[in-house]
């Protein structure tokens, strides 16, 4: 009997033990087969669009997938679009969901059809400043100060355009209201390109953008940067435009406008009863394409803070970012009384 129990235990083990082997292997053997959709909460020409496909030409031009790769636009909602995208497909292992802080952010102020309970989050790549743009030859202010000033001798007349509705770019609006004491007139568009194009057209007097969105509009001479929300100057000195750099830009602190460290998170997310073992590989995968030329050119082009967030950092930030979020949302009285 002794013997048996022995035989029986050995047995035991080592089923465990293939059982493991099997499924670590699964993990790392997992890969597409077929074409991968990758799902953006904006418009064309729009930041999380640029970011997508700078993702896509990186995995692609580095031969780091063998499949198709469809970049699939989603913006309507404010681009809850996308991630109810996700709520509707929540097993696929075909479609990543490109976003912002827009997917845990939509749902405390609006009635969405999804909650961060159908998402599965992948990854935060990298993270965008904002800067507050305007065209001078249109508006006449030449400096954020101007641009306060202004807004104080016409209280809610000076536009100010922005990506989306109560999404980063009009919380961060009223984030500089509160700060310069100032009421400015917020109008809402698809995606941060649409935003510059008015700024350029002489359409709105401003908007807040990240540097992908406007940075030709500032080559062309239809835009200029007047603050960044950081706490300190950009560090990049290579001249962009007008005979400035990144670091000429001065800070909105600098400027009277005590809004600093207001930054957008580039995220990944996949549906929330993906399998662990194409989140697995897309993590590993995304990780590759972070030391890719084309992404390292684009993230010094547009001046992105680089930080990658995976697993429970990345889950920590998301709660952190949801607690300060409420706060805003809170007292700019956008905060759903049920929540979601």
């Amino acid at each position: 009997m002794k013997n048996q129990a022995i035989r029986a235990g050995l047995l035991t083990a080592s089923a465990l033990a293939l059982g493991l082997t099997a499924s670590g292997a699964a993990l790392a053997e997992w890969k597409p087969n077929r074409p991968v959709e990758l799902v953006v909460s904006a418009g064309p020409g729009g930041g999380s669009d640029i970011f997508t496909r700078v993702v896509q030409a990186a995995l692609t031009k580095n031969s780091l997938v063998s499949t198709p790769l469809l970049v699939v636009n989603k913006p309507g909602g404010s681009g809850s679009e996308a991630f109810a995208y996700a709520e509707d497909n929540p097993d696929s292992p075909y479609k990543l969901y490109f976003g912002t802080q827009d997917a845990y952010v939509l749902p405390l102020t609006t009635k969405v059809n999804y909650s961060m309970k159908d998402l599965k989050p992948v990854m935060t790549m990298a993270s965008d400043v904002f800067i507050l743009w305007t065209n001078p030859k249109a508006s006449g202010i030449n400096t954020a100060q101007e641009f306060v000033e202004k807004a104080k001798a016409a209280p809610g007349k000076v536009r100010i355009s922005g990506a989306k509705a109560k999404d980063a770019d009009e919380t961060l609006v009223t984030l500089i209201e509160r700060a310069a004491g100032i009421d400015l007139a917020y109008i809402p568009y698809k995606s941060g390109s649409e935003a510059a194009i008015q700024v350029a057209g002489g359409h709105v007097e401003a908007n807040t953008n990240n540097p992908s969105e406007s940075l030709e509009q500032w080559k062309a001479g239809n835009q200029k940067p007047l603050c960044v929300f950081t706490a300190e100057r950009l560090a990049d000195k290579t001249v962009v435009a007008e005979g400035m750099s990144w670091a000429d830009i001065p800070t909105c602190v600098e400027a009277g406008i005590d809004v600093k460290n207001f930054l957008q998170p580039r995220t990944v997310w996949m549906g929330a009863d993906a399998p662990a073992e194409a989140v697995a590989y897309y993590t590993d995968l995304l990780k590759k394409v972070v030391d890719t030329p084309e992404f390292k050119d684009y993230s010094a082009r547009n001046v992105q803070i680089n930080k990658v967030l995976v697993g429970d950092d990345f889950k920590a930030y998301v709660a952190e970012q949801v607690k300060n979020y409420e706060k805003i949302y809170q007292d700019n009285g956008w905060l759903l009384s049920s929540g979601q």
